[in-house]
């Protein structure tokens, strides 16, 4: 999803306001504490961003569109079913733990965006989405998961139980490891879909 034809400017404008954001809450925080985090002036801001929930958006996309590029580089066919979702958690974990801000921002400040802008966040989780579906589709295959599994019940599942273990260590203050926790998470959505 990152194109890099995109000047840096739009880049340096994403990760200000990925810390504003952060910090302060996407409804308190202010065009202009976001231009000056990343650097520019506050009109360059609107040559990229109509406003600022078209920023908290490309956000968005941009991080995500990563993860996503991850999950594929990290995920590879060789892998077993179970390997594969094993690689998804752990950089699902990883990523987060690593960047506590997008982990604000995906787990606390989303929740409390309105209805359309969360919608339109939502398309750009699709891609993530459909990357378990298709690893849980090539588990039901290879019969090392159960044949009777809802697909589109479990990948929202699997997806949900992830969020909300990262939800869990947020509001504890990020006091353990939260990749610690992926093979705890991984064994438990096995002992549901193994065959």
């Amino acid at each position: 999803m990152t194109s890099s034809k995109k000047p840096d400017k739009y880049y340096a404008i994403l990760e200000g306001a990925l810390k504003v954001f952060a910090e302060y809450g996407f409804h308190k925080s202010q065009v202009s504490r976001i231009a000056k985090e990343a650097g520019v002036a506050d009109g360059t801001i609107y040559l990229y961003f109509k406003k600022k929930e078209d920023i908290l958006t490309g956000l968005f996309q941009e991080k995500l569109g990563e993860l996503v590029e991850k999950f594929n580089q990290g995920v590879t066919e060789e892998m077993t079913a179970k390997e594969a979702l094993r690689k998804v958690c752990e950089i699902h974990f990883g990523e987060l733990e690593a960047n506590v801000n997008l982990a604000f921002l995906t787990q606390i400040e989303l929740r409390q965006s309105d209805l359309e802008l969360r919608q339109e966040i939502g398309q750009a989780l699709k891609r993530y989405i459909i990357l378990i579906e298709n690893i849980l589709e090539r588990g039901k295959r290879d019969g090392s998961f159960r044949a009777d599994i809802d697909v589109k019940l479990v990948r929202l599942l699997i997806f949900g139980g992830m969020d909300e273990v990262v939800t869990s260590w947020l509001i504890s203050g990020q006091k353990y490891s939260l990749t610690a926790q992926v093979g705890p998470t991984v064994n438990f959505f096995m002992k549901g879909i193994e065959s």
